[in-house]
């Protein structure tokens, strides 16, 4: 036997080996979200890991209207977090620490998404500058204390790249119009949507939703 023609009969093993050891990425497990079905949705200022202290309430304006368009009653972010600082609890950590019994019977939540921010902002390497965006995110019912669904989204745009003259430009551009725009907010936005629409592990259409064939949401 020649090597290519054992070449050629090795390859179906091969081709088995590697699908084996690459294992598939399973399908979001909804049953939780259907089995609580939430009408309302109370939105948390996230807990911030990053050392932008603006983040947390850049993020919160940039989250209900997804949900909103996606078919959930969402409790106005601003006044939540007044009325949570009104009563004692100054930090994203200790409105956290808030039981879902309480937040259920003062406010009447159906649901609380609780948001951790693990990066947010611009980053220079070399001529280059990056804005990423990292999130992770769980949905946990009142009543219950369910989580009853989960997901993380990282989203990064960059600019650079072309003549090393054009690249210098650029950045001292870049590094100028940053001082006065902040970038992340608008990737905010397109994080949100996207983790809130993705069609394979985003939220299910909520009782609100106009249009059943809305291109938002998941509709099962």
């Amino acid at each position: 036997m020649n090597l290519a023609s054992f070449i050629y009969r090795l390859l179906p093993v091969l081709l088995l080996a590697f699908l084996t050891a690459c294992p598939s990425k399973l399908p979001f497990d909804y049953s939780a979200f259907y089995n609580h079905r939430p009408r309302s949705i109370l939105v948390l200022p996230p807990l911030n890991l990053t050392t932008d202290v603006n983040a947390p309430y850049s993020y919160l304006s940039t989250i209900s209207n997804p949900l909103a368009e996606c078919g959930y009653y969402v409790f106005p972010v601003a006044v939540i977090d007044a009325y949570m600082k009104e009563n004692g609890l100054p930090s994203s950590e200790e409105m956290h620490a808030v039981s879902l019994e309480k937040i259920k019977d003062i406010i009447g939540a159906d649901a609380v998404l609780y948001v951790t921010i693990e990066e947010w902002g611009q980053k220079y390497i070399v001529l280059q500058s990056i804005t990423t965006i990292k999130t992770s995110a769980r949905l946990v019912d009142t009543a219950s204390g369910e989580v009853i669904w989960h997901g993380t989204q990282s989203i990064s745009q960059g600019s650079g790249g072309g003549h090393p003259l054009v690249m210098l430009i650029n950045a001292v551009v870049v590094q100028i119009v940053d001082s006065m725009t902040d970038f992340t907010h608008d990737l905010s936005r397109v994080a949100n949507q996207d983790m809130i629409n993705n069609p394979n592990e985003g939220f299910l259409a909520g009782p609100y939703l106009v249009s059943k064939e809305s291109e938002h949401c998941i509709n099962r």
